[in-house]
């Protein structure tokens, strides 16, 4: 009988690394401890977007920093006992915000954003919700009309791999998205998008496929990840040992912590975002919208309206913080002014973040059997799909048609 290849983690990369084996013909078995798509990806802003391709690091951040994190309402901060992990991480990512360094991390990012909607629309074809991924353009906003100019090095790169942009004034945002505040006086429009109507929910609709299609689904803690001699992985878990001779790790932000017993060590960092939702919003966006003053993104969804924004660095297991929830409330009401926001809840989820804004990705070196496909960022929900493509195709022996070097594992 055929072992199926086993892949930690239920979130939508893990997901979709488990469709792309499917459609290989590759029988799969995932592991979470969770239900599918419910930490990160059940989360985010709903962004899907081929032109996602700007790394956190570029020229000229360093300056902004300090704005940012002393700020009352800035949109970083870090949490006091996380400081020592963040220094070293922090250098390593300023070391990458210069241009060459930006653009080579865009040109990464481009492999596996671009397919990101028609991957989507082909997993959820024919299982009746295809209606989750809608057209949608991405509205960055500001106050500030001197500061919205395409001659922006990330508008540039974009345009420059073929994205459609618009800048647009205030009477034209008016009649873009009319529920957006007055106070907004300039906007670029990136076209050729899609926005997720419910990212939790795509997640749910994909694992159903999987199931669907053979897939095992096991609700299981991983405590330990061990390296057997007969070339084979042996999981221990909360509901007994799990034999695996392939191993796809796609734990997210967990899943430094279960390499770490073997001699691996990677800046994987737990970069944690809140977002708020309002249940009966009383006003309608009809893209995604990002305020670019606050970092928030705002985008109506099936439960309303969503509002996503903070980094905030910390402990995985650390509480949430209700004065980001607060904060979160306010610039929503801002950038919305007729914003009902009487039933309004929240959630805070843990991005897997490296320096650089790129995945491990392929296989671990020397660990025979053990594929990486973690640390996607603020991009999991756009890089998901071509990351289940690239990482089916290894695990499978074809050789993937991509220079994966920049996404490799131990990198750092």
């Amino acid at each position: 009988m055929e072992e199926p290849v086993t892949i930690i983690g239920a979130g939508i990369v893990g997901i979709c690394c488990a469709l792309s084996l499917q459609e290989r013909g590759v029988k799969v078995r995932l592991i979470d401890r969770g239900a599918p798509g419910q930490e990160a990806s059940f989360g985010n802003a709903g962004v899907i977007s081929p032109w996602s391709v700007i790394p956190q690091a570029m020229p000229g951040i360093w300056k902004s920093i300090p704005r940012m994190l002393f700020s009352a309402d800035g949109p970083l901060s870090v949490r006091p006992a996380f400081w020592p992990r963040m220094i070293p991480w922090g250098l390593r990512f300023l070391s990458h915000s210069n241009e060459t360094a930006a653009r080579a991390a865009s040109d990464a990012m481009e492999i596996l954003c671009q397919p990101s909607v028609m991957l989507y629309r082909r997993h959820l074809e024919g299982t009746g919700h295809e209606d989750l991924v809608a057209e949608s353009w991405y509205v960055h906003a500001f106050r500030n009309a001197d500061s919205a100019s395409l001659r922006d090095l990330g508008f540039r790169i974009r345009q420059e791999k073929g994205a459609e942009l618009e800048l647009i004034g205030q009477d034209r945002i008016r009649q873009v998205e009319p529920a957006l505040s007055p106070d907004f006086k300039a906007a670029v429009l990136i076209k050729g998008q899609a926005r997720a109507r419910a990212p939790g929910r795509i997640a749910e609709v994909l694992a159903g496929k999987a199931l669907s299609q053979g897939a095992e689904i096991l609700h299981a803690e991983i405590t330990a990840l061990e390296r057997r001699t007969d070339t084979s992985w042996h999981l221990t878990t909360t509901t007994g040992a799990i034999r695996a001779r392939k191993l796809i790790l796609a734990a997210g932000v967990w899943s430094a912590e279960l390499l770490r017993p073997l001699g691996i060590r990677m800046p994987l960092a737990a970069e944690r975002g809140y977002h708020v939702a309002f249940a009966n919003p009383g006003v309608t966006l009809n893209n995604s919208v990002m305020d670019v003053d606050a970092k928030i993104v705002a985008s109506s969804m099936i439960e309303g309206i969503r509002v996503a924004g903070s980094s905030e660095f910390a402990a995985i297991d650390a509480p949430a913080d209700p004065r980001k929830e607060k904060l979160l409330a306010r610039q929503a009401h801002a950038m919305l002014p007729d914003l009902d926001t009487s039933a309004m809840t929240t959630w805070m989820g843990r991005r897997p973040s490296f320096p650089d804004s790129l995945p491990a990705l392929g296989p671990v070196r020397n660990q025979p059997g053990l594929y990486a496909a973690f640390g996607h960022s603020h991009y999991g929900l756009m890089m998901a799909p071509k990351t289940g493509e690239l990482i089916a195709d290894l695990v499978a022996g074809v050789a993937p048609n991509t220079d994966l070097t920049p996404f490799e594992p131990l990198r750092f």
